[in-house]
């Protein structure tokens, strides 16, 4: 059995590929209940095109990325990678824990302003790129028609070179005949997870599916968050002890004991493939050796989320910022959205109304 099909490989490419489809599923969940082929196929059409490209072609660079630092590791008889691999999976791991935060918010918000939603999804699709305008602005209107592609383009990049990686580490000590089974399996049971979050999404009522969505998705950024702050340090770790330190196992001289919280040596999500701890540790962000700073990290992302989602809703309700004078300080003003459903593809009517001014007269002999 160990000479077919080698454990650690499917654990790890399972691992990978899972928090992979999870990212992507959720997308192409919310644009199907959103943007529906029902409700505007051309614009449908094109986000979910840009899901499709992203993984693709993040599937595509960072395969040949880690194909390329495999055979320097044979040709060359040295890891290059293994030097800078905590500090890179760390960037990595930053960006896509950002980007996952603030989508998850603006993906609360669609069961409220649908009719808005695809307008503004709309127009980020056919706007043309100011050549004039200042650089940060051009990046920012980029981003934004671009952000169903970035999302999973970074999420595949990071996870592919890391599955690459870490099957090049473990494939040391196994033979050949054993990686492309695991390989294949891994993939497959981690797709078809995906494919059951995707159609357990498009059957769920709207909003009870965004909730559900993005709350798993702020667990995930929150666990990219810590690690991205544990890689900092392991690289750290790594130059001052002369070598990567996951290689000396679980026990001593694994961590560095001067920033360590708690540490156990079993539990560990990299050793052999990880298990179910490295599937907990894609998920939420696992470590069986904790650091001041990646629990802190992990703490401060709530705080700084939970801080962002009252602010939000402070101007949602007051309409200004706090410690921001509003633009009509004497009048109180309200929104009132009429809709004519959640379903409906038709825009919604705002009413405006004006604290305190008189009611507009009726005509009694309408």
């Amino acid at each position: 059995m160990p000479d077919v099909f080698a454990v650690p490989v499917f654990f790890i490419v399972f691992r990978e590929t899972l928090e992979t489809t999870i990212v992507v599923s959720v997308l192409l969940s919310f644009l199907k209940q959103q943007l529906g082929p029902d409700q505007d196929r051309t614009v449908y059409k094109k986000l979910r095109n840009q899901v499709w490209y992203g993984t693709l072609i993040g599937f595509v660079i960072c395969l040949i990325i880690g194909c390329g630092m495999i055979g320097a590791f044979y040709g060359i008889g040295s890891d290059a990678w293994g030097n800078a691999e905590a500090l890179w999976e760390g960037i990595f791991a930053l960006l896509a824990s950002i980007i996952i935060a603030i989508m998850g918010a603006a993906l609360l918000r669609v069961s409220k302003m649908q009719a808005k939603w695809r307008v503004k999804l709309a127009k980020a699709l056919e706007a043309k790129d100011n050549k004039h305008g200042k650089l940060g602005t051009r990046i920012k209107d980029w981003a934004q028609k671009y952000a169903m592609f970035l999302l999973p383009f970074i999420t595949i990049l990071r996870e592919g070179i890391e599955a690459i990686v870490f099957i090049g580490g473990v494939s040391l000590g196994v033979s050949a005949s054993s990686i492309p089974l695991p390989t294949v399996c891994g993939l497959a049971a981690g797709c078809l997870v995906g494919f059951i979050i995707y159609k357990g999404g498009n059957m769920a009522p709207l909003q009870f599916f965004l909730i559900a969505s993005t709350c798993f998705l702020y667990l995930v950024a929150a666990g990219l968050f810590s690690r991205a702050v544990w890689y900092f340090e392991q690289h750290e770790f790594n130059k001052a002890s002369g070598g990567d330190a996951a290689e000396n196992g679980s026990g001593p001289g694994s961590y560095d004991i001067r920033s360590s919280v708690w540490h156990v040596n079993c539990c560990n999500p990299v050793l052999n493939g990880g298990g179910g701890w490295g599937i907990f540790n894609a998920l939420l962000g696992w470590q069986n050796s904790a650091t001041y700073g990646s629990v802190i990290s992990y703490n401060v992302f709530w705080i700084v989320v939970i801080l962002g989602f009252i602010l939000l809703r402070f101007k949602e309700i007051k309409g200004h910022w706090p410690f921001v004078k509003s633009k009509a300080p004497n009048v109180a003003v309200t929104e009132e959205r009429y809709s004519d459903g959640e379903s409906s593809g038709f825009g919604a009517s705002d009413k405006k109304v004006v604290v305190g001014a008189k009611p507009a007269a009726v005509d009694s002999h309408a």
